[in-house]
């Protein structure tokens, strides 16, 4: 991206800061979308700095800033939209928890799927569980009840045994898939 050359030191002074603060906001997003959306802003700017005559160069520059809003506000939902676009695009589960965090305040969909991620963790919790407490770790029936996870005490009978171990590796991949697949729904939704 080519900075905005300004006539006067006051002008750059005051782009250059506000552009530092544009790009503290997007630092979530991948180099590139980074730079196209400073491109976006920079193009804005450059735009209506070339409607604008009349006031001095800072009063006009300033003009357009205070329309754009305060970075780190004014970017949090481009920053949140192209992150799911980002997890939906890598498949990344870093990825896909920043960007349901970005988005938590966006709808209940996010919440549950929030939640179906933090219950995704403890699948390979339980994997190491299953490791190191084999007869704590597992599916138990016996006493009139069904007991699955991490159970120490009073416990039926395990029925799984090791089969556990592939067992929560295939929920793991199946609820992944399950939640990126809501996700791409809800996007595609969101954008139509």
């Amino acid at each position: 991206m080519k900075p905005i050359a300004f006539a006067t030191d006051t002008a750059g002074t005051i782009y250059g800061e506000y552009m530092r603060r544009c790009e503290k906001a997007l630092v979530l997003l991948s180099p590139a979308d980074r730079e196209d959306v400073l491109m976006e802003i920079n193009s804005h700017i450059y735009e209506h700095m070339q409607q604008k005559k009349g006031s001095s160069e800072a009063e006009n520059l300033l003009s357009v800033l205070d329309a754009l809003g305060e970075p780190a506000d004014a970017l949090k939902e481009i920053v949140a939209v192209r992150k799911i676009d980002q997890a939906l695009k890598t498949f990344r589960l870093r990825h896909l928890l920043q960007a349901l965090m970005l988005n938590l305040q966006n709808g209940v969909v996010y919440v549950i799927l929030s939640l179906f991620t933090l219950v995704l963790a403890c699948f390979p919790i339980l994997i190491v569980l299953k490791l190191l407490f084999p007869a704590d770790t597992g599916y138990f029936v016996g006493n009139g009840r069904h007991d699955f996870g991490f159970i120490r005490g009073e416990k039926g009978e395990e029925v799984v045994g090791f089969w556990f171990i592939p067992l929560m590796l295939a929920a793991c991949a199946l609820l992944y898939f399950a939640i990126i697949l809501v996700l791409k729904f809800v996007r595609k939704k969101t954008k139509s």
